[in-house]
């Protein structure tokens, strides 16, 4: 019998891990699986738990379910580890915003401060993956890890470089833009072929078809023909909006996910520099964004409670709005079964897979998947102007916050600080980062850098 062990680290997440447990009972060769939950939030896992199993009954499935809180009895024997982890509430993202604003920080071109992927709590996830990666290598060392949790560019950066042993990937939901480009376009998901290249959270398409046919003069046509109706009114944050298709006019790239949306640190800061200069764009605030994403976030694990309070529910009709996974189980099934497939994937620059970038950095790449492992593979150069803004933006500020990490060497910190668009001085970035440190809750982040 096939039975592969599954172990998601992280599984309070609610809608995340049901979304991930219905796509593996819908997997032929994988519906035979054991998963094992594992969260440190008691309710949330226990409610997590009682709704697959309430859902494999509606559906007649054949998945096991193990829950704990146990990290290490979740690794034991596991053939595949999802890791979709957030070890700093939100609540501490926003209280470091509020400082920042304080000290003349604003969103946008701001990745390590006003981000979610602020330093305050990159350092809490990257001690996490470092953990979590040794108990891998001790406890099930030929287990492949799915890492899903931010930061992606950073951690993949960290952990591919100082445990080359480990069989780790990054991954990012993002290049799921590409599909709604077709569908904005007037065509189907499925008709889109394409490659995507970059770093995470700045990746780029230049080749993409259609059926067969070049996407960008379909794009021209539909930008002569249709875009003043599309974006008639005050917002228009779509896969075809205003600032992505005007980036794309002088640069001759589309920006993919995170990268030029509200969300991608409002990158670039120029389009962020004014309320005017957003609505120009149709621009959304990024901090009502934010407080958008924030209050889903909540209303979605207030709905999981409840639903699993409910026994008369169907699991089923509510996992029919949750959004379909195209990345994890179609990989784990080309990993575990052999089923080749090209999917995005984040990994060292090894061998120059984005010229340009240093190769002992992340990129974002296209990799054919199969039982043999994951090969990345070669992509065509970005346009150099594009290579200067990747190497500006994502290159140098992770660079320095790694060695910072490494290092707690508080001067390293306050020139990430000062790599900042909105930094003015050293004064203004010294007291933003003795506040951050001050805040009641960092006592481990304060020990690391103290010396």
């Amino acid at each position: 019998m096939f039975r592969k062990k599954i172990s998601l680290i992280g599984a309070g997440s609610g809608c995340f891990s049901l979304g991930l447990v219905r796509d593996l009972c819908r997997s032929k060769p994988l519906s035979d699986c054991t998963v094992s939950l594992m969260d440190i939030n008691e309710e949330r896992l226990d409610a997590v738990h009682a709704l697959c199993e309430r859902f494999v009954r509606e559906i007649g499935g054949s998945i096991r379910f193990e829950k704990t809180t146990s990290r290490e009895e979740s690794l034991t024997n596991a053939d595949f580890i999802v890791s979709t982890a957030l070890t700093a509430p939100h609540q501490r993202l926003l209280d470091g915003w509020k400082i920042a604003e304080k000290h003349g920080f604003r969103m946008g071109g701001s990745y390590h401060i006003m981000y979610d992927e602020a330093f305050w709590v990159n350092f809490y996830q990257m001690r996490f993956m470092e953990s979590l990666t040794r108990d891998i290598l001790r406890l099930c060392p030929d287990a492949w890890h799915l890492m899903v949790s931010n930061p992606v560019v950073a951690g993949t950066t960290l952990i591919q470089r100082k445990y080359p042993e480990a069989k780790m990937v990054g991954l990012c939901h993002g290049y799921g833009m590409v599909h709604q480009i077709a569908e904005a376009l007037g065509y189907q998901r499925d008709d889109v072929q394409y490659e995507l290249s970059g770093v995470n959270h700045f990746v780029w398409l230049r080749h993409a078809r259609l059926k067969g046919e070049d996407l960008f003069p379909i794009l021209e046509d539909w930008l002569r023909d249709h875009s003043a109706e599309a974006w008639k009114g005050d917002k228009d944050n779509t896969p075809l909006g205003r600032k992505r298709m005007d980036f794309y006019k002088k640069h001759g790239a589309i920006g993919i996910g995170d990268t030029l949306s509200w969300s991608g640190a409002s990158w670039p800061w120029w389009y962020h520099s004014s309320d005017d200069v957003e609505k120009a764009f149709g621009e959304y605030s990024p901090m009502d964004g934010w407080n958008g994403y924030f209050k889903s976030v909540r209303e979605n694990a207030a709905k999981i409670i409840a639903l699993a309070d409910d026994p008369a529910r169907s699991v089923s009709e509510f996992l029919a709005d949750v959004h379909p996974d195209d990345l994890m189980v179609p990989l784990i099934e080309s990993l575990a079964t052999d089923i080749p497939r090209v999917r995005i994937v984040n990994v060292l620059n090894r061998g120059g897979l984005v010229p340009g970038v240093p190769e002992d950095f992340e990129v974002e790449v296209p990799a054919l998947c199969d039982a043999g492992g994951i090969h990345p593979i070669q992509t065509d150069p970005l346009p150099r102007h594009i290579i200067a803004h990747i190497l500006r933006d994502r290159v140098a500020p992770v660079e320095m916050e790694l060695e910072a990490y490494e290092s707690g060497d508080i001067e390293l910190l306050i020139e990430l600080v000062l790599m900042d668009k909105w930094a003015t001085s050293y004064n203004q970035a010294r007291a933003f980062v003795e506040e951050i440190l001050a805040l009641p809750y960092h006592s481990e982040l304060r020990a690391h850098f103290a010396g």
